[in-house]
């Protein structure tokens, strides 16, 4: 009760990208342009699908809380970045602490499976088409967007209670922008062999198993797509999933960096460049590239942009 009551006290020193108050000064200007331009690409996004008519179906419902995720994703870490830049005080504390990573791990978790149920949307609207309103109906999409939070959450909370269940008697320096867990960990002096395990296989289980429900879907949404005889259609079909693609790869593709080895000093240090693109530039990207790539979301912004002109 002693050592809770003590490291409740305690305050972490977030290191950050740099050292350099001038390098600090050019990259808070860079980052504060990149959280503008993401909250409002993913906000409009968001408006936009409430109140367009015609966006009104199961994939930009989907593409509405990939939006939502995104805006709390970056929001949960940019504001404290970005005072460290201007400011000679880099600390945050405790509690702090533990609520960045709490939201962070179920965001990220959450973010993972909601691509999933992107992927399994697509897959019912190129594989069945004639039965998409059914299969899809409000209850399913309700209900494949509320797994994500729920499990996402339980994920994140299990995770970050292992994480500060541990001893921090020594260095509270932790070599990142954000608390993320892996640097946490190597500030331990407890046993960390339980949480090293538990982020392993929580880590593993979560990409690989929201990776196969994507690869799956994809792989009998491509064969759907080769039996379509009219080039028009293929082309038709692959550009409903060009988008979704797209943010997969980058998404994916710089966790699976990060998360699928053991912490180390030279992990830590790479990851702190890996993190910033899924951290900042992905939740940035998504808006653009699917409002860049479909045709439905263009169309909408005209309606837009002619509503307001004719006002």
């Amino acid at each position: 009760m002693t050592f809770l009551n003590h490291t409740a006290m305690m305050d972490f020193i977030l290191v950050g990208l740099t050292d350099s108050p001038v390098l600090g000064r050019i990259l808070f200007v860079v980052f504060l342009v990149i959280f503008v331009i993401t909250l409002a690409g993913n906000l409009f996004m968001i408006v936009l699908i409430r109140t367009n008519s015609h966006l009104q179906t199961p994939m930009y419902f989907f593409l509405g809380h990939l939006s939502f995720v995104d805006i709390c994703y970056s929001s949960n870490v940019t504001p404290n970045m970005l005072h460290g830049f201007i400011s000679d005080q880099k600390t945050i504390s405790y509690a702090g602490c533990f609520t960045q990573c709490l939201l962070f791990i179920a965001l990220v978790i959450t973010e993972f499976y909601l691509l999933a149920s992107m992927a399994l949307d697509r897959y019912v609207a190129i594989c069945s088409p004639l039965h998409y309103s059914t299969r899809m109906s409000k209850n399913v999409c309700v209900s494949l967007v509320a797994f994500p939070y729920v499990f996402g959450f339980l994920n994140g909370l299990s995770q970050t209670l292992l994480t500060f269940h541990l001893s921090f008697c020594g260095s509270h320096e932790i070599n990142h922008f954000y608390c993320a867990d892996p640097p946490l960990i190597m500030l331990a002096c407890s046993d960390t062999h339980v949480k090293k395990m538990a982020m392993f296989v929580v880590a593993g289980f979560t990409l690989s198993s929201s990776l196969a429900i994507i690869l799956l879907s994809y792989l009998f949404i491509f064969i759907a797509i080769l039996r379509i005889r009219s080039a028009k259609g293929r082309q038709k079909a692959f550009s409903t999933c060009g988008s979704h693609m797209t943010t997969v790869t980058i998404f994916y593709g710089t966790l699976f960096c990060m998360y699928l080895r053991p912490p180390s000093e030279k992990s830590v240090e790479e990851s702190k460049v890996i993190a910033v693109f899924y951290t900042f530039l992905s939740p940035m990207l998504n808006p653009l590239i699917y409002s860049l790539r479909n045709k439905d979301v263009i169309n909408a912004m005209k309606q837009v942009v002619k509503g307001k002109l004719l006002h």
